[in-house]
């Protein structure tokens, strides 16, 4: 009997933990570089917003990096441009490219936080009948001590005395959704909380389906971004606690899909906020009431950034990995994505009981899609040998054609520009893991007075700017309204294009 029980011991450590002598992957689990296979393109200054080192609030921030820290740039139908510098400001930028605040989110939200460049002012999207109906959405953080409100949504085992940030989506109404400058109500639809000690992995996106038509199911329904919230390295109680992610019970990992739209107007079922719950979601139709049903996919690390690839509606998401890899996800309802008992292609250690920069190898049978795993592997990986934050990704159709047909992204910190073949990366959507599509770096350039090309890096570009060098590049990626791609960062406050 005592045999018996020795056995049985070992084989559930085999299962639930980190086997001794099993192959551990513990940097660079992608040796082969990411090639340079000639595509250059041309980058020019479009704008830059205003220095809001001297417009924040002094007692909110008081880190000296950063112009204008601009996460997102957005065009309407109308050709109206604008953009955001997470400092608290929604900038309207005219014909001439000049930048006019058109709603001050700082002045209204006085207990935001301004100070880090994962907080503030975080992200903004227009409703698809935004001029019809005035309606706009934006995510911001505020404290959490001493704050009044209460969140709809605290990680599962915490409580209000464990709450050191919140994240709040809020509906905006412009009176007159042509004018220039927002004059309107607003309404608190989500308000969720963060435990650990950074605030670190907000909830930062809001987007709408751009591909979507009215009457489609998708139309008008808002997506935010799916993220741990720092549970992954963030501190305070309980961090890096696998058993925050994996849960169908909470929006830890999860991106959201939810209709705007107040319950109490659809008479459809409310939602943790004051939303209505799109009854398309799987979780929503699974009669599972320990679901939630505003859930749309989820076991993501930060998945911070999602779009859509106009031809087809292909759903994308840029996840931002621990120690390892970087994934592209193609995103589809109900499917589950690994974070944490998956980093890339591999098994993490820490929910078998190693630590979180540790990787294993899948086993053969599940590489290869002989066997499921019920994971969602991503189309695309790099790892911490080419940089180490995934930005933004667009499927590209536009005026440069050596970019036309591909998935242009980057990552934050170095500046880097990337592309992948659409077709390879739908291809490598077959549920079999090892299949990955190929990437290739991008080169930037620039024409100097007499029309001689000069080969750049967007951290110099930034430096050159800024008159100093910079830690980091701070990369993002926006598209316009006629498919064509800018490059921000939030270091120099400038919104670059690349043309043909």
């Amino acid at each position: 009997m005592r045999k018996l029980l020795l056995l049985l011991t070992v084989l559930l450590l085999s299962l639930f933990r980190v086997v001794p002598g099993q192959t551990q992957i513990t940097r660079n689990p992608i040796p082969t570089p990411i090639a340079k296979q000639g595509i250059a393109v041309e980058i020019k200054d479009v704008a830059r917003l205003p220095d809001s080192r001297s417009l924040r609030p002094a007692d909110q921030d008081v880190s000296p990096s950063g112009w204008a820290r601009v996460s997102y740039v957005r065009d309407l139908p109308d050709g109206r441009r604008f953009a955001n510098d997470s400092r608290g400001y929604l900038y309207l930028i005219d014909k001439n490219n000049q930048p006019h605040i058109y709603a001050n989110v700082a002045e209204v939200f006085p207990s935001g936080v301004y100070n880090r460049l994962e907080s503030g002012f975080i992200g903004f999207a227009f409703h698809p009948e935004f001029a019809r109906n005035g309606l706009f959405y934006t995510v911001h953080s505020e404290r959490g001590p001493g704050n009044t409100r209460t969140p709809d949504f605290i990680p599962i085992g915490y409580g209000m005395k464990d709450v050191t940030y919140h994240n709040i989506i809020t509906e905006w109404h412009a009176a007159n959704p042509a004018a220039d400058t927002f004059q309107g109500a607003r309404r608190e639809i989500l308000r969720e909380a963060h435990v650990v000690a950074n605030l670190t992995h907000p909830m930062g996106a809001v987007e709408f389906n751009p591909t979507a038509k009215a009457g489609d199911p998708d139309y008008g329904l808002l997506y935010t971004s799916g993220s741990d919230h720092g549970f992954s390295n963030g501190g305070g109680p309980n961090a890096s606690n696998p058993a925050q992610t994996q849960r169908l019970d909470s929006i830890m990992t999860a991106i959201l899909r939810i209709d705007p739209n107040s319950p109490s107007i659809t008479h459809g079922v409310k939602g943790l906020g004051d939303y209505t719950i799109p009854m398309a979601n799987k979780f929503a139709a699974d009669g599972d009431p320990n679901t939630l049903g505003e859930i749309f996919a989820y076991g993501f690390r930060n998945a911070h950034r999602l779009s859509w690839d106009p031809m087809d509606g292909t759903m994308f998401a840029s996840d931002i990995g621990m120690d390892q890899a970087e994934e592209i996800n193609i995103v589809h309802n109900g499917q589950n994505y690994g974070w944490m008992k998956r980093e890339g292609i591999w098994i993490n250690g820490r929910p078998r009981g190693g630590a979180l920069n540790e990787l294993f190898p899948l086993p053969q049978e599940i590489l290869n899609g002989n066997q499921k795993d019920g994971f969602t592997y991503p189309v695309v990986m790099y790892d911490h040998d080419e940089g180490r934050s995934v930005t933004d990704g667009f499927a590209y159709y536009g005026k440069i054609a050596a970019l036309r047909g591909k998935f242009v992204f980057g990552d934050i910190q170095n500046g880097r520009l990337f592309a992948s073949d659409l077709a390879a990366m739908k291809k490598a959507d077959d549920a079999i893991p090892q299949t990955v599509a190929p990437l290739e770096e991008i080169q930037l350039y620039v024409r100097d007075a007499s029309g001689k090309r000069l080969d750049v890096s967007l951290q110099e570009l930034v430096d050159k700017t800024m008159g100093a060098k910079l830690p980091r590049a701070d990369l993002h990626i926006s598209r316009t309204a006629d498919g064509e791609l800018l490059i921000t960062s939030r270091q120099d406050g400038m919104i670059r294009m690349l043309v043909p």
